[in-house]
């Protein structure tokens, strides 16, 4: 992902975050009502990381975060907001990772064709949030542990499959 974010641009996502988690936390906090969101973050952060169609929607979801945020911030004070943060990247996928993202992906799809509409936005909410907060630097060195964790388990389902053990 290409895409820089300014302050405003991540205050869209804190925003974003704020409201599925204060529901969560007013609903009375259980934690199977987090996996909409969850599932949406893990997808979304993921997803800057790769470089097809995925890294493609995350540059676009951050560029518009981004431009959203600095128009409202222009609108609502007068004042601009401000250059971008440092653009972070939480490392780099194997061929096996990638598997594993294509997995992740057709899992949260799935998910979305059966979930009521509250959690089909909750889902969305986790990928705009998971992209807009992986996009900054300190974030994303913050989860650089997720794609490895990717790979990893790509390369256990191909030791699996090749019959040749999972250590």
């Amino acid at each position: 992902m290409t895409t820089s974010i300014t302050l405003a641009g991540l205050a869209v996502g804190l925003l974003v975050a704020w409201a599925n988690l204060r529901a969560w936390w007013r609903g009375g906090r259980a934690p199977k009502d987090l996996l909409p969101f969850t599932e949406g973050f893990v997808l979304g952060a993921m997803s800057t990381v790769c470089a097809g169609l995925l890294g493609w929607a995350a540059s676009g979801l951050a560029g518009g975060a981004t431009t959203s945020g600095d128009t409202v911030t222009a609108g609502l004070t007068g004042a601009s907001a401000g250059t971008a943060i440092p653009r972070g990247s939480m490392g780099t996928l194997t061929s096996e990772g990638a598997v594993m993202v294509v997995l992740l992906t057709a899992g949260v799809v799935l998910a979305w064709k059966v979930a009521p509409k509250a959690d089909k936005r909750r889902i969305f909410g986790g990928v705009v949030v998971g992209v807009v907060l992986c996009a900054t630097a300190g974030i994303a060195s913050a989860l650089d542990w997720l794609p490895e964790t990717f790979n990893i388990a790509g390369d256990y389902l191909r030791n699996a499959a090749s019959g040749a053990g999972i250590l």
